[in-house]
C-alpha cells in the first residue's frame, strides 16, 4: 500500500478514535480513584504462570482520562478491563516487566523465578474482567490470567490514606484533568540529605525539559518529589559486597550486569508512596557510580551524582516512558529479542518485516542502509535505515546515526522518536 494512501487511512483511524474517545465518559465506568493490583510473575523460558498478589485501593486517579481501550504503544505486556455484566471493554493498558527481560537470559534455561509486578488502573464502578497477557518477542501469548474484581470487595486493602510521604510540587500542569503525573523518589537518601535530594530534583526537572518535545509540552506533566528516607546511604552494589537498607531496595548489578540498576521490590516502592499523585516513577538514587535503568511503564531509575545525571534521566525515560528501544549496538550480539521476520512493538527500531508501520514516511528518497562505522561522518537528523540496534549490529536498523536512543553525546532525539513522544504526550493529554 503507498504510503500517502496510509496515512489517509490513518487520518481515518484517528478521527473514529477520537469519536470514540469523546463518546466515552470516564465517570460512566470509574471513580476517582486507583486500583492497584500486585501480581507475581513466574517461571522459566519454556512454561511462566501469572498469580494474584493482592489488591488495593488508593485515593485518586492519576492515569489516563481518554483513550480508556487505547493504547499507544503495544509494550511486552498489555492488561484489559472489561464490563463483568456485558464483556464490554472499558480500559487497556500496556508495560514490560523485568521478569520477561530475565527470561532472555540463560539463567531461565536452568532455574524458575518470581518477579513482583504492580499495575494502576482506575477503580471500577461495577464489577470487571481484568486479563494480563504476557507476549514474547513473536507478539504471541505467553501466560495470562483472568480475574473478576468486585468493587466492593471488602478485602481490597486501602493504602495511602494516612501517613501519606511528605512531597513537594516541581512543575504544576495547565490542566489537572489532562495532566501526565510523575514521581521522582528519593532512594538512599537519608533523612539528613532531604535537601539534597530536592536540590538534585530540581536538577533533574529542569534538564528534561530543556529537551524536545517535553521543553515545549513542560505544561502537560505534573512533578512531584516524594521524600521517602533511606536508612542507609545509596543503593547496594552486589558485585562489590555493598549491602544498603533503602527506601526502595535498589542495586546495581541486575542480572550481573555491572551497569544495569534497578529494584526488585516493586510492592516496596509502590507501598512507599501511595497516596500521592503519580503515574510514572522515576526513583533518583544516591550515588555517583554510572549505572540505570527504564521499563516501559513500569520504573526508571538512574544516578545522581555523576556528571552524565541528565543525559540518563532523559535517555531512561525514553525507555520507560514512551517504549523507546536502545538503538546502539554491540559485536558479537545475536539478534535474539528480535525475529527478524516480525516487528519488534517498540517505535523507532524496526526489523523491516512491517516497516511501513515505522518511519517510511520520514525518509527524504531512496531507503540507506549505512554502516555504524560511518556514524561520526553523517548527518544526525538524516532520516533512512541504519543497521545496528536494539543491541545487535545486523538485521535491526535505527532511524538515525545518531539519538538520545543510541548515544548520550547527541542532545537531542531523532525525528522519529521526537514525533513518538509527542504523540503519546499527545495521546494522555490533548
Amino acid at each position: 500500500m503507498k504510503s500517502s494512501l496510509k496515512h489517509f487511512l490513518f487520518l481515518i483511524a484517528v478521527v473514529l478514535i477520537a469519536v470514540t474517545v469523546k463518546a466515552q465518559n470516564f465517570d460512566k465506568y470509574f471513580s476517582d480513584s486507583t486500583l492497584r493490583v500486585d501480581y507475581i510473575l513466574s517461571g522459566n523460558i519454556k512454561s511462566q504462570s501469572i498469580a494474584i498478589d493482592g489488591m488495593s485501593r488508593m485515593p485518586g486517579w492519576y492515569g489516563k482520562h481518554q483513550n480508556l481501550t487505547q493504547i499507544p504503544v503495544h509494550g511486552a505486556a498489555t492488561i484489559d478491563m472489561r464490563l463483568a455484566a456485558t464483556g464490554e471493554l472499558i480500559y487497556k493498558h500496556t508495560f514490560s516487566t523485568l521478569f520477561q527481560e530475565w527470561l532472555d537470559l540463560d539463567d531461565s534455561h536452568l532455574a524458575s523465578k518470581a518477579f513482583e509486578c504492580v499495575e494502576l488502573l482506575p477503580m471500577p464502578r461495577d464489577s470487571v474482567i481484568i486479563t494480563v497477557n504476557l507476549y514474547n518477542h513473536r507478539q504471541q501469548v505467553t501466560s495470562s490470567i483472568e480475574h473478576k474484581v468486585y468493587p466492593t470487595d471488602c478485602t481490597i486493602v486501602h493504602k495511602g490514606e494516612q501517613n501519606v510521604p511528605k512531597y513537594v510540587v516541581l512543575n504544576e500542569p495547565a490542566r489537572n484533568d489532562k495532566a501526565i503525573n510523575i514521581a521522582f523518589v528519593a532512594e538512599g537518601y537519608t533523612v539528613e540529605q532531604m535537601d539534597d535530594f530536592l536540590a538534585d530534583c530540581r536538577k533533574g526537572v529542569d534538564g528534561l525539559f530543556q529537551y524536545e518535545p517535553y521543553k515545549h509540552m513542560r505544561d502537560r506533566f505534573r512533578v512531584i518529589a516524594v521524600l521517602t528516607p533511606s536508612r542507609d546511604s545509596g543503593p547496594s552494589i552486589p558485585s562489590e559486597g555493598v549491602w544498603h537498607s533503602t527506601a526502595m531496595g535498589s542495586s546495581f548489578d541486575t542480572f550481573g550486569m555491572a551497569r544495569y540498576l534497578t529494584t526488585l521490590r516493586i510492592k516496596q516502592m509502590h507501598d512507599a508512596i501511595a497516596g500521592t499523585p503519580y503515574e510514572h516513577i522515576i526513583v533518583m538514587v544516591n550515588t555517583d557510580r554510572y549505572g540505570g535503568g527504564g521499563i516501559y511503564n513500569t520504573l526508571n531509575l538512574l544516578m545522581t551524582k555523576h556528571r552524565l545525571f541528565i543525559e540518563v534521566l532523559v535517555h531512561e525515560f525514553g525507555h520507560s516512558f514512551a517504549g523507546l528501544a536502545d538503538e546502539y549496538a554491540y559485536e558479537g550480539e545475536e539478534p535474539n529479542d528480535f525475529p527478524l521476520d516480525v516487528e519488534p512493538w517498540s517505535p523507532n527500531i524496526t526489523t523491516l518485516a512491517d516497516f511501513d508501520s515505522k518511519w517510511e514516511d520520514l525518509m527524504p528518497g531512496k531507503k540507506a542502509f549505512i554502516s555504524t562505522t560511518d556514524d561520526k561522518n553523517l548527518d544526525t537528523q538524516t532520516v533512512g535505515l541504519y543497521e545496528g540496534a536494539g543491541c545487535v549490529l545486523k538485521g535491526v536498523y535505527r532511524p538515525t546515526p545518531n539519538c538520545m536512543m543510541k548515544t548520550l553525546k547527541i542532545p537531542t532525539f531523532c525525528p522519529v522518536c521526537s514525533r513518538t513522544i509527542e504523540g503519546i504526550i499527545d495521546f494522555y493529554t490533548k
